[in-house]
C-alpha cells in the first residue's frame, strides 16, 4: 500500500517538473539554455522510463515466471549485441558541408552508431510488416 504513494507522488512530482520547464521554456522563448534543460530533462525521462520497464520486467517476470528471466536476459545480450554491431559499422567521419563548429571524433561515432541502429531496426521493422503480411495471405487460403 505505501509503495503505490509513493509511485503515485513520484509520478505527480514528475509531472509537475515537466510542466514546470516546459512553462519556463515557454517564458524564455526556448532561446538560450531552454532547449538544452528540456532536452536533458527528455532524456532523464526516458532514462527513467526503460529503467522502470526493464526492472518492472524483472520483478513481475521473478515472481510469476522465474523462467521468463532468462527470457528477458537473453533480449538485453540481443540489444546489446544489436548495439554493438551498430557502434562497429560506423565510421564516424565528419558530416560534408558542415561549416559549424568543431565536433569531437567520439560526437561523430556516437551519432553514426544511433543512425546505424535507426536504418537497422527501421529495416526490420519494414521486413516484418512484409513477412507479417505475407503469411497472413498464406494463412487465410488454406
Amino acid at each position: 500500500m505505501k509503495l503505490n504513494k509513493i509511485l503515485k507522488w513520484g509520478m505527480v512530482a514528475l509531472i509537475i517538473a515537466s510542466v514546470v520547464l516546459l512553462i519556463l521554456g515557454f517564458a524564455n522563448g526556448f532561446g538560450g539554455n531552454s532547449v538544452d534543460t528540456l532536452l536533458r530533462w527528455t532524456y532523464i525521462m526516458v532514462g527513467l522510463a526503460l529503467a522502470s520497464w526493464i526492472v518492472v520486467g524483472l520483478v513481475v517476470g521473478a515472481i510469476n515466471n522465474p523462467k521468463s528471466l532468462i527470457k528477458i536476459g537473453v533480449i538485453l545480450v540481443g540489444v546489446a549485441a544489436l548495439c554493438l554491431v551498430a557502434y562497429l559499422l560506423a565510421k564516424g567521419d565528419p558530416a560534408m558541408a558542415y561549416n559549424g563548429p568543431a565536433v569531437s571524433g567520439g560526437t561523430l561515432k556516437l551519432t553514426d552508431t544511433i543512425l546505424n541502429l535507426i536504418y537497422i531496426v527501421g529495416s526490420a521493422a519494414i521486413l516484418s510488416i512484409i513477412v507479417g503480411e505475407i503469411r497472413m495471405a498464406i494463412a487465410s487460403k488454406k
